[in-house]
């Protein structure tokens, strides 16, 4: 059973930063890919970033590239999300989401295909 529990979520005017963390126990986290995923109220939960096992091979939501970077240290068993020139679009609940690894696969996009979540973190951007 692995626990996730997200922080750094908060306050930020539009065209800030915030850098998120995810910190994974009751695992071994490199058996891992990690994502990023968010929901806004109303919406559904929708994916942001994952990364494979080591952070070699990556995946973004399109409206996030270039702004946010996904990045994981196997020896802190930590990903980070790191988000910069954020618009009030981005507001949500982030969330992580750790997937046992898979053959031929190096990241996901999808809700269900991941098997642990953490709790949230809320990223307010004012205009």
């Amino acid at each position: 059973q692995v626990q996730l529990v997200e922080s750094g979520g908060g306050l930020v005017q539009t065209g800030g930063s915030l850098r998120l963390s995810c910190a994974a126990s009751g695992g071994t986290f490199s058996n891992y890919t990690m994502g990023w995923f968010r929901q806004a109220p109303g919406k559904e939960r929708e994916f942001v970033a994952s990364t494979n096992w080591n952070g070699s091979k990556i995946g973004y939501r399109d409206s996030v590239k270039g702004r946010f970077t996904i990045s994981r240290d196997n020896a802190r068993n930590t990903v980070f999300l790191q988000m910069n020139s954020l618009k009030p679009e981005d507001t949500a609940v982030y969330y992580c989401g750790a997937r046992t690894r898979a053959f031929g696969v190096s990241w996901f996009r999808d809700v269900p295909l991941y098997d642990y979540w953490g709790q949230g973190t809320q990223v307010t951007v004012t205009s």
